[in-house]
């Protein structure tokens, strides 16, 4: 029976670990997922070790950088980025080779792609962490001029006090890559002048417990359309599967 997994720490409840035993499960595909909560990344090396019927990994937090040091090959999105949360297990021989892929960049551009207008030239990202990074490279990818805001001031990110109305109406896609809004703390939203916004911004968030943050309902209220972040989670799903099994 071949197995796939998942490494971080700590894992607690896992969307991938039910997403992939229900895909088993549904279509008789002999396989199981489970969960490596590793306290170290150095741990990597003994559940690859231990469970010599591995395909593929997902990687999450804090592991999707510090991973890449033990990878022999890595795609151009995820060198981009700088972080890996797809691995593909390979075994030759005796040789287990490990290749590292990042599944944000298409699953938010599948996702995001069929809502763009012709005036969506311009977009805000919020946050400048590994998913903000990932989400750069995908809205590069599809044409579109980007800006990362942060609460913090450095060389070539705005802060949210640079957000005037002016800024709002030339930025007209914002994408949230920060964990503001997020459940339980399901009152709080990222500081822009959602005044400002009109029919004409779209507004997408990367959380989606609850499934309708303050960011997205503040953007809605303003005529805004908006999107949060469950269909990225299933296609990246879906992108993990196609990586374990690129030929």
């Amino acid at each position: 029976m071949d197995k796939y997994g998942l490494i971080g720490y700590p894992l607690g409840h896992s969307f991938s670990i039910d997403y992939f035993n229900e895909k088993f499960e549904n279509e008789g595909i002999d396989a199981q997922y489970v969960n490596f909560e590793i306290p170290k990344i150095e741990n990597l090396e003994e559940v690859l070790a231990s469970n010599p019927e591995l395909k593929g990994l997902n990687v999450t937090i804090p592991y999707k950088e510090k991973v890449i040091s033990y990878l022999d090959e890595i795609s151009p999105e995820a060198k981009e980025i700088g972080a890996v949360n797809v691995i593909r297990v390979t075994h030759k021989g005796k040789k287990t080779l490990l290749k590292g892929y990042n599944s944000d960049v298409i699953g938010f551009t599948r996702s995001i792609e069929p809502m763009l207008e012709t005036f969506h030239q311009k977009a805000l990202i919020l946050g400048t962490g590994g998913a903000a990074k990932a989400i750069d490279v995908g809205l590069r990818s599809l044409g579109i001029t980007t800006k990362f805001v942060s609460r913090t001031p450095r060389q070539g990110v705005l802060t949210y006090q640079d957000i005037t109305p002016a800024v709002m109406n030339d930025y007209r896609i914002v994408v949230n890559c920060t964990p503001v809004g997020m459940y339980p703390h399901a009152d709080t939203c990222p500081p822009l002048p959602y005044e400002a916004m009109d029919m004409h911004h779209l507004l997408y968030d990367l959380i989606y417990n609850p499934d309708e943050t303050l960011f997205l309902k503040k953007g809605a209220e303003h005529g805004a359309t908006i999107k949060n972040g469950l269909e990225m989670l299933l296609l990246q799903a879906f992108v993990s599967w196609e990586f374990w099994h690129e030929y």
